[in-house]
């Protein structure tokens, strides 16, 4: 049962404050970094005001831990562990629109604009295969076109590139993820 003034600390999250208001189920605390935030009982754990010191102590730390546990249940494991590198994780990205690779490009002709975004893809695309990078995102913005049909021909010209469209939800329509095949004879 938690009252005004209780010290209380929140479950999933790193937050505890003060109690400053009960509505039913619903507990008003203010954090002490002063920030007023709502929650509903069953997601706050009372502690003792002295143990916010010493909050790592063994008997406050099994409380905590055994609140968490009953709220999340028991914890399924799986025995299949799949072995990724941490090369697997990494994705190159590459911005190709032209105020990234340039300062001048107000000067410039279309045509220059073009050849500049070419190798610089094209540069990073080999960078990539030189250095066994799996996956790459050129960014190159949606606009009329041009750019992309460009680099869909670059990298047709590699056999070990496959493209495709690059997640939507993170790029939208105007990105495209390079595969690179690992030849381990290489």
């Amino acid at each position: 049962m938690l009252n005004k003034g209780d010290y209380v600390q929140v479950l999933d999250e790193d937050e505890e404050g003060i109690v400053i208001n009960i509505a039913g189920n619903e507990v008003t605390i203010e954090t002490k970094d002063g920030f007023v935030l709502n929650y509903t009982t069953c997601e706050l754990l009372k502690i003792n005001k002295e143990d916010e010191v010493d909050f790592k102590s063994a008997s406050n730390r099994g409380a905590v831990e055994d609140a968490l546990q009953e709220k999340v249940g028991p914890i399924k494991r799986s025995f299949v562990k799949e072995k990724r590198s941490r090369k697997d994780e990494f994705v190159l990205e590459v911005d190709l629109h032209i105020e990234k690779l340039t300062k001048d490009y107000r000067r410039m002709e279309k045509h220059d604009m073009l050849t500049l975004q070419l190798d610089a893809a094209r540069g990073q695309l080999e960078f990539a295969i030189r250095n066994r990078i799996p996956r790459i995102v050129f960014i190159h913005g949606v606009g009329e076109g041009v750019l992309k049909a460009e680099l869909e021909f670059l990298f047709s010209r590699y056999s070990e590139v496959v493209a495709e469209d690059a997640n939507y939800q993170k790029y939208g329509m105007g990105a495209t993820q390079i595969y690179i095949k690992q030849n381990p004879n290489r």
